[in-house]
């Protein structure tokens, strides 16, 4: 497997042009490494942009590289769910469950998104959470904080599946806003693909809100 692209290895950030406009967003590969995991091979590709200095990343498994039909999920950080296991959401079991998936391909992409809590970063997400043990639910949460639903952004996401040279994708996702920001930002997908997990008592009233309120096809 081998994934070409163009290095970086001191990235210098350019002027930003406008953060708002897909077409200008500037997003380099910075390094490429081996990713042996428990579900099957993967390469880890971490790439550098100038619209909010994170540092995002891809888990491809496969030659994708100029191939149509790619099975790809955009995954948003969840330090909470992925990584301790929190039963508040289903973040951590939809990761898991595209990680399988995608290791049972020829090839395949998640790109791991630095936008936790739908764009509203970690320290508000644990607000937002403390607010839900009020009663809130997770809409009303991140209003009461002065937030929209979802802050994220797929210009970056779009950038980095044209460097890892994709010609279309099926994507992984119950979030009819993804396709249409990717289509938006010029990313051909040939098939929206459900991802399913298991409900349970600590997230189900987010589960349906999702479906209710921002429109998760679930």
């Amino acid at each position: 497997m081998s994934i070409k692209l163009k290095s970086a290895a001191n990235f210098v950030q350019p002027p930003n042009p406008s953060a708002n406009d897909p077409l200008n967003v500037h997003v380099e590969h910075f390094a490429t490494a081996e990713l042996p995991t428990r579900y099957g091979k993967f390469r880890i590709v971490a790439f550098k942009n100038d619209i909010d200095g994170k540092d995002h990343v891809a888990v491809v498994h496969g030659d994708v590289a100029g191939k149509r039909g790619v099975l790809t999920r955009i995954h948003s950080e969840c330090l909470t769910g992925d990584v301790f296991g929190s039963l508040k959401c289903d973040c951590g079991p939809q990761l898991n469950a595209a990680l399988e998936e995608i290791a049972e391909q020829d090839a395949g992409i998640i790109l791991y998104m630095r936008q936790e809590g739908r764009g509203i970063g970690l320290a508000n997400k644990i607000k937002a959470y403390s607010l839900q043990d009020q009663g809130m639910d997770t809409v009303e949460a991140n209003e009461h904080l002065g937030f929209d639903d979802d802050l994220r952004d797929y210009s970056i996401s779009a950038k980095m599946l044209e460097l890892l040279g994709v010609e279309s994708i099926v994507l992984m996702t119950n979030n009819p806003s993804k396709v249409d920001g990717l289509e938006e930002a010029g990313i051909v997908i040939d098939e929206r693909r459900p991802i399913k997990t298991i409900p349970n008592p600590h997230n189900y009233n987010y589960l349906e809100t999702k479906r209710t309120k921002s429109g998760h096809l679930l």
